[in-house]
């Protein structure tokens, strides 16, 4: 017997049950983003108009890709509706590249994965936030689009033009320290936003100019007043270095401080030269006084934060969200509870946490949640989890789960009208009730996809298509959920894949 006859016979065109990630799961993005939530959805996702920092622990194949997906979709929604109020998302969830940046700064015993993220600072986490929101806002500037409906994140020829120069010169300031696009060179990517803004630089230039004034009007008079063996005199060349002095003495301080900003900027690689070339087209006084991540300390980076607020509430976005997710993917992590702790410990700090107009979405594995309760006093003072909308587990009850089965049975129908139901695929003899029982031992959506995926393909292997069976019986069943329950258990000890 064939699974799709047995699929077709229920009114189903396509096994609702075949894909176990949420992000590859077609019948998930287009049936079920919007109306299949988790029970405690209202808390994790609070009010787009005043959003909040929610912190979320949930095993593997709990929901959490799928809770940040729909978190998108929602907020797209709400900046559509939305356009003056708008909220400008981040997602903080391919750590790869930055590890990978921060690691070829270690070498020897720190360069080993065990100890490598002990180094691991908040100021990492924020440089790393504000490079992908730099680099996501600099590109909707420099390539504009006419409508919100584009991109979440977009941003119109219009509204960029509304920035004063002082906010002009923020933004460009954030570009030369985290605008992190490989599409062109830096210089050359900034030059062109700077052209974008209107941002002018020719006052930069005086100290330039200034040294070849005094250069050409000293030659000039040396081959007036004498000849060019004049030129062996070492008093012409102190004039010409002293015409020279102010532009050698600002470059020479700017290339330093470059210098310093790639030692401290851990997360992506800075060129000294090229940001010594951007830094030099804007003007002293602007650039006095004015934050720069050369410290190994947090202000600089709050200061940043605030400026690119300033200028993202200036573009319609009254808000930053920014979603952190797949913390146990990356290659240095490798699903490493120990690792992940020591990746997410600095970034729990109240001050980043609870800075205004920002809301961190943290989901995140239950790994970690053993080492979060063994904290001291002062981790929990620091942190102040209880004010951040802690979901310690994201559990599913078996009538969760059922409702969950029945969304995809439905989407997937020919006939939607009919509203199909998971109960359907069942021998009568087996209640509801009794299959929320057992729904409820699988714990989370995505163990229970792939229980219903075996066990429909277990029924229809043990019928001819010229004889088929259209229920499943209790015996095929409890056969099925009890070997996967013995593999259920093997993943739990790390021995299997579940």
């Amino acid at each position: 017997m064939k699974v799709q006859q047995f699929l077709d016979h229920h009114g189903i065109k396509e096994n609702p049950f075949g894909q176990e990630d949420a992000q590859s799961d077609h019948v998930f993005k287009e049936f079920c983003l919007n109306g299949t939530h988790h029970p405690v959805w209202d808390k994790i996702f609070s009010n787009p108009t005043n959003p909040s920092t929610s912190v979320v622990f949930g095993e593997k194949g709990a929901g959490k890709t799928a809770i940040r997906m729909q978190m998108i979709e929602q907020l797209q929604k709400h900046n559509t509706e939305h356009p003056e109020n708008r909220v400008f998302v981040i997602e903080y969830d391919d750590f790869n590249p930055f590890l990978d940046c921060f690691r070829e700064r270690y070498s020897g015993r720190k360069r080993r994965p065990e100890r490598l993220l002990s180094y691991w600072r908040m100021w990492d986490h924020m440089d790393a936030i504000l490079s992908l929101g730099t680099t996501q806002l600099i590109g909707q500037m420099i390539a504009p689009k006419d409508s919100e409906k584009d991109n979440i994140n977009s941003v119109s020829k219009a509204q960029s033009s509304q920035l004063s120069h002082l906010e002009k010169r923020d933004l460009l300031l954030l570009a030369a320290f985290y605008d992190n696009s490989l599409d062109m060179p830096a210089v050359q990517r900034w030059n062109r936003l700077r052209r974008r803004l209107k941002f002018r630089y020719w006052k930069t230039e005086w100290e330039r100019g200034l040294g070849f004034l005094v250069t050409l009007t000293t030659v000039g008079l040396v081959f007036y007043l004498g000849n060019w063996k004049d030129f062996g005199q070492w008093w012409i060349w102190l004039i010409m270095f002293a015409g020279w002095a102010p532009w050698l003495w600002r470059q020479t301080t700017l290339l330093w401080k470059a210098w310093r900003v790639t030692r401290e900027v851990r997360v992506f690689d800075h060129l000294p030269n090229a940001l010594r070339k951007i830094l030099s087209r804007i003007e002293r006084r602007e650039l006095a006084g004015q934050p720069i991540p050369y410290r190994d300390r947090s202000d600089d980076r709050y200061e940043l934060l605030t400026k690119f607020q300033t200028i993202l509430k200036k573009l319609g976005f009254a808000n930053i969200i920014i979603l952190v997710d797949r913390v146990d993917e990356p290659q240095l992590v490798n699903g490493s509870a120990e690792r992940m702790r020591d990746l997410l410990w600095p970034m729990f700090d109240n001050k980043l946490l609870k800075h205004p107009g920002v809301a961190f979405k943290l989901l995140l594995p239950s790994d970690v949640v053993y080492y979060l309760q063994r904290e001291e006093k002062e981790f929990y003072e620091r942190s102040r989890l209880d004010k951040q909308n802690l979901v310690t587990s994201l559990d599913w009850t078996g009538e969760s789960l059922f409702d969950v089965a029945c969304d995809r049975v439905w989407a997937c129908a020919t006939d939607q009208s009919s509203k199909p139901s998971v109960r359907d695929f069942f021998d009568d003899s087996i209640s509801e009730q009794e299959l929320i029982a057992l729904f409820a031992q699988l714990r989370v959506p995505r163990h229970l996809f792939k229980f219903l995926y075996r066990l429909i393909v277990d029924h229809c292997n043990r019928y001819t298509v010229d004889n088929p069976s259209w229920k499943i019986n209790r015996e095929t069943l409890h056969k099925v959920l009890s070997l996967f329950q013995r593999d259920l258990d093997a993943f739990d000890r790390g021995m299997g894949t579940g």
